[in-house]
């Protein structure tokens, strides 16, 4: 009997987890619900004369958001020693981190014993890295598949460049009849974005690697840089996608996916993750079905554990 009630429990916790892990576009429409009800902090840099900003992946990706329009120094897990050693006369960090844990605490703890003021944005209570930390900007998130970190980054964009989540949620349900349905019928994208948000393009090349892996592949490119021999090599499985304007230069097979007039960054964040979400529903679930046993190897890798649903 007891063998029989365990054998039932992990089929429940299997079918339950399945159920959580949504698809990224659904995971874009709880984020832009969510800061239509819920408040985020001012994000005011006017005290800072040149930051150090640091952040990993995605993290990183924001910090060069937040702060295009400053003169800053940015950095990553892998060359923030590097750049301190090179760099003088630094008194402030930006240590962006959704979880505030992984290497935000090694990296917070290094800021400090260099003497360098620390100011977190994060977007958990709990984050390890607010041991070392003078300031905390703590934003809200929704529960959501590990490595998604839509809700948690979009609301830090959002309240930097003061874009509103109920117009970018009305757009979207206004082009949905513009994705098409046959999107299983390609393994490769070829993305193609507005010049002004060359910026952006990590954060979606971080996405298709996430869900994923090798199996199908995305390219992200503005139209000017796509003119310098991204396409020498033709493969009639690759559609090309361009967001903001027609794309009459490049690939056979081609789609159109309009913004809005007044596009930032969280809206172009939106409308690409929906667009990528549309790409991963349409395709079998890659990811779905391999991040259980990711999380257990990144548990070992961290030293903490990592679940496949981060509250």
């Amino acid at each position: 009997m007891r063998k029989s009630n365990v054998k039932t429990m992990k089929i429940f916790e299997k079918d339950n987890l399945q159920k959580r892990l949504i698809d990224l576009d659904e995971c874009v429409i709880n984020a832009l619900n969510l800061f239509t009800r819920e408040e985020v902090p001012d994000l005011e840099f006017s005290m800072y004369k040149r930051p150090f900003v640091v952040g990993s992946e995605n993290a990183e990706v924001t910090g060069k958001i937040l702060f295009e329009d400053r003169d800053a120094l940015f950095a990553d897990e892998s060359n923030y020693k590097q750049k301190l050693m090179v760099v003088k006369g630094i008194n402030k960090a930006v240590l962006i981190s959704a979880s505030g844990e992984k290497h935000a605490p090694l990296i917070a703890k290094h800021l400090k014993k260099k003497k360098i003021e620390v100011h977190l944005l994060t977007n958990n209570p709990n984050a390890l890295a607010k041991k070392y930390a003078d300031k905390i900007y703590l934003f809200p998130k929704n529960t959501e598949p590990y490595t998604y970190n839509t809700s948690t980054y979009m609301g830090m964009i959002l309240e930097k460049k003061k874009e509103d989540s109920g117009k970018i949620l009305e757009h979207i349900h206004k082009i949905k009849h513009e994705i098409p349905k046959d999107l299983n019928e390609y393994n490769a994208f070829f993305i193609i974005l507005p010049e002004q948000f060359d910026a952006i393009k990590p954060m979606f090349l971080t996405k298709f690697d996430e869900l994923f892996g090798g199996r199908v592949c995305g390219r992200v490119f503005t139209m000017e840089q796509a003119k310098h021999a991204k396409t020498v090599v033709p493969y009639e499985k690759e559609l090309f996608i361009s967001f903001g304007k027609a794309n009459n230069l490049f690939g056979e097979k081609r789609v159109y996916i309009p913004l809005p007039k007044k596009c930032n960054y969280a809206a172009l964040m939106a409308i690409v993750y929906y667009v990528i979400g549309q790409i991963q529903k349409q395709h079998p679930p890659y990811f779905k079905n391999n991040i259980k046993e990711y999380t257990k190897r990144a548990s070992k890798i961290f030293g903490h554990e990592i679940k496949p649903i981060v509250e």
